[in-house]
């Protein structure tokens, strides 16, 4: 039921195809029947997969990897205007799209839901897709990490549902124009691209503008930013507002969500009739984002009983509050958490789930320019573990800033009473945890850099 390939896109090459948005991309048009290349920076599964699928994948960028008949070259806004293949592209004359023009064409003549807001969204994007897929509606989706189900962060399906996490850091999810928009939240983040609040509740009404006429939003009741975001949209006469949460006046109301380990159970008020289903991963914020997901499918036609039972079928996204593995009694769990908000939402789960224990955290800060508008946040964050060790920041795409260091986080942690201490090497992390944890604690590895990898190791140390 998917439309065909756009002439652009038939042999497209993706400069930094191994990223999570990138990829998925490529994975569906290679699934579709186009000549799919690309380039990435190191060896992944993630190029081994797109090879699999048919895809030509180099290690490293060289102007010799693009291949002169190619259509298009497909960029992510983290590409810069000197990489060669960009450079070879502009002489050969072959056309650069952006990322988000390259999803947007491929949601053309499907029913669209797009996932948007400061976090959650792949979370609630996975739900979406698995809950779908375990209903028979072969939904195509494309997510900002792995499905630990699937094991893949995207897929061309034969159905006529297109899920699709809305990317608001770079202003791409505007390019979009889905049945149904969920969003989560609406907070200051990508202080690159964001100057001030107006700034993206400006971006985030674009993007509800472009809504289909008689499409739905999908709007978190609590949160201060989405409820203002509801106050600005109301009057558009083509849209549904539907709310959910705890609010008394949530037209999908959180009844209530009581812990089961690292599970939880969540009740829910729909068209006055309660409805209860289990969400596999702890914490109120997951729970919240399972709503969406169960509002969003509901807007959308499909039975609330029927999807909030497969809803409980998710196990979960690689690394949100992913269980990597136990060790001398000791369980390692996975957090991408970066943002002051996300931090204290799994921070909060993994404290309800740790009871009689203690919850240590190895936190990696991700950006310079989040450490410096966020550090102090992020370090009162912290005072919610037990003891946490801090990494140097992982820059990912910016040049340092003078003055910002991990040292902004650390400082606020211990003003707020946090037992935290600054790790520059990274490679002695798991040892000095190994050192600390005793059977029955919890150790936390956040941020989106590649603390990601210490899990593995930690458990090594442990069992050793």
């Amino acid at each position: 039921m998917a439309p065909g390939i756009p002439a652009a896109l038939e042999r497209p090459h993706f400069i930094g195809i191994g990223g999570a948005g990138m990829s998925g991309i490529a994975k569906i048009l290679a699934q579709r029947g186009a000549k799919v290349a690309g380039s990435d920076a190191r060896e992944s599964a993630t190029a081994d997969a797109l090879r699999a699928l048919g895809a030509t994948v180099h290690i490293g960028h060289a102007a010799g990897h693009l291949a002169d008949d190619a259509t298009s070259v497909v960029v992510s806004s983290a590409i810069r205007a000197d990489n060669p293949e960009l450079v070879r592209a502009a002489e050969l004359g072959i056309p650069v799209v952006h990322r988000s023009d390259a999803l947007a064409s491929l949601m053309e003549g499907l029913r669209a839901i797009a996932v948007a807001g400061t976090h959650g969204k792949t979370t609630t994007t996975s739900m979406l897709a698995v809950a779908l897929s375990e209903l028979a509606l072969d939904p195509s989706y494309a997510i900002g990490g792995d499905l630990e189900g699937p094991g893949t962060n995207a897929t061309h399906g034969q159905g006529d549902i297109f899920v699709a996490e809305a990317d608001e850091s770079d202003r791409s999810f505007q390019k979009y124009a889905p049945e149904v928009a969920i969003v989560l939240n609406v907070e200051l983040d990508h202080h690159a691209n964001y100057a001030s609040m107006d700034e993206i509740y400006e971006s985030f009404e674009t993007f509800v503008g472009k809504v289909v006429p008689g499409g739905t939003l999908v709007i978190a009741a609590d949160q201060p930013g989405a409820v203002e975001l509801t106050r600005r949209v109301r009057d558009l006469s083509s849209l549904t507002v539907v709310t959910y949460g705890e609010s008394e006046g949530a037209d999908v109301r959180v009844h209530k969500v009581t812990p089961r380990g690292l599970t939880s159970e969540v009740t829910v008020v729909l068209n006055g009739k309660y409805l209860t289903f289990t969400v596999s991963v702890p914490g109120r914020h997951y729970a919240h984002n399972a709503v969406a997901a169960l509002a969003a499918g509901v807007a959308l036609g499909v039975p609330a009983h029927n999807l909030a039972s497969a809803i409980g079928t998710y196990t979960g996204v690689k690394r949100r509050l992913q269980l990597k593995g136990e060790a001398a009694g000791v369980q390692v769990i996975d957090s991408y958490a970066h943002h002051p908000t996300e931090m204290t939402a799994d921070l909060e789960a993994m404290r309800g789930a740790a009871t009689g224990s203690r919850l240590l955290v190895v936190f990696q800060p991700h950006l310079f320019s989040r450490t410096q508008e966020l550090g102090t946040e992020m370090g009162q964050a912290l005072a919610l573990a037990d003891a946490s060790l801090v990494l140097d920041i992982y820059p990912a795409r910016e040049d340092p800033v003078p003055g910002v260091t991990s040292a902004l986080i650390i400082d606020a942690a211990q003003a707020a009473g946090a037992d935290v201490t600054a790790v520059p090497d990274k490679a002695a992390v798991p040892a000095v945890v190994a050192g600390m944890a005793k059977p029955g604690d919890l150790v936390l590895t956040m941020g989106a850099g590649d603390v990601t990898d210490l899990g593995p190791q930690i458990l090594d140390h442990l069992s050793s």
